[in-house]
């Protein structure tokens, strides 16, 4: 766990903050070192010198238990955080934008909200847990075309998201060129997992690409294709979308709402989970020997000064 403390260059961090839970024995200096020593204890609660180490001064040891207990958090300053060599899967999102997703309904709460607008509010949701993933993006409509390469830098394609739009593919809906184009923007990709999410409202009425031939172009590159069906059953091609998913290792949705729709986003990253991505600390320098130190000298200090009164009595 890192908690940051960022300044104008160096950053300060404990790499174990849990351990700062011991501090709650802290009122023990003070109320409880008999009893808890007795109960616990018994023979040695029985020592002078525990008894007389816990109950003289407890302020300085408190501040000793304290210095200590920092030392074991392990207090590291470093220049900045980078993401460990870990790498997720590689996912294509394949969007309808043909005429029909401009109809509005889809959205219970807010019914006069397209539902192009709903599915990209809902995609930009499912990208923020995407972690460790490599995304891209891909919209067709009587034509289909990579509106994103595959891209570590989420941020980025969101805001590419942003400047889509209905129809910007044309009116139809050439689910094949869709599927292909996504293909093509995984070609370069080394990932171990590729994914394509396939968003549709419609039946195939257009492209040169034949779903068949862009089905089995997957298969072979071992590519599988999730399909979400979006509107009234009977609006989109329920069985094609099923024969896609089904042939490929993948799993068909349906949403008849933006309700359905999130839960079905929810389901996909159950289905593909994104690893948490770890971090390393670049010029990590550690401090705990501090504290240390400090707890170590105090307690020198203390034991010199408590030897020099022993003497002069």
């Amino acid at each position: 766990m890192i908690n940051n403390f960022e300044g104008n260059h160096l950053n300060f961090s404990f790499e174990y903050p849990y351990v700062f839970i011991l501090l709650l024995l802290l009122p023990c200096f003070w109320r409880c070192p008999a009893g808890v020593m007795k109960f616990y204890f018994p023979k040695i609660s029985r020592l002078s010198l525990v008894r007389y180490v816990l109950a003289k001064d407890p302020l300085f040891h408190a501040a000793v238990f304290v210095v200590a207990v920092t030392a074991l958090a392990s207090p590291v300053v470093y220049d900045r955080l980078a993401a460990s060599e870990r790498h997720g899967r590689d996912l294509v999102l394949t969007i309808d934008t043909s005429g029909s997703m401009a109809e509005s309904g889809f959205d219970k709460d807010r019914p006069k909200k397209r539902k192009y607008d709903v599915v990209v509010g809902i995609v930009k949701k499912f990208l923020k847990t995407r972690y460790d993933d490599n995304i891209g993006l891909v919209l067709f409509g009587s034509f289909a075309f990579a509106a994103s390469a595959v891209t570590y830098d989420l941020p980025a394609l969101e805001k590419v998201i942003d400047t889509t739009d209905v129809s910007i593919a044309g009116q139809n809906t050439a689910i094949g060129e869709g599927i292909d184009q996504a293909l093509r923007a995984l070609s370069f990709s080394h990932a171990k997992r590729k994914v394509i999410v396939l968003i549709t409202d419609g039946y195939q009425n257009a492209g040169s690409v034949s779903i068949r031939d862009a089905v089995e172009k997957a298969k072979k590159r071992g590519v599988k294709i999730y399909t979400i069906g979006t509107g009234k059953r009977g609006d989109y091609d329920a069985g094609l979308l099923k024969k896609i998913a089904s042939e490929t290792g993948g799993k068909s949705f349906s949403a008849s709402s933006a309700q359905d729709l999130g839960v079905v986003f929810k389901e996909l990253d159950r289905l593909e989970p994104s690893p948490i991505r770890s971090h390393t600390m670049i010029n990590r320098k550690p401090l705990y020997q501090w504290p240390l130190v400090i707890a170590i000298m105090l307690l020198v200090f203390y034991m010199a000064s408590r030897r020099k009164q022993e003497a002069a009595k």
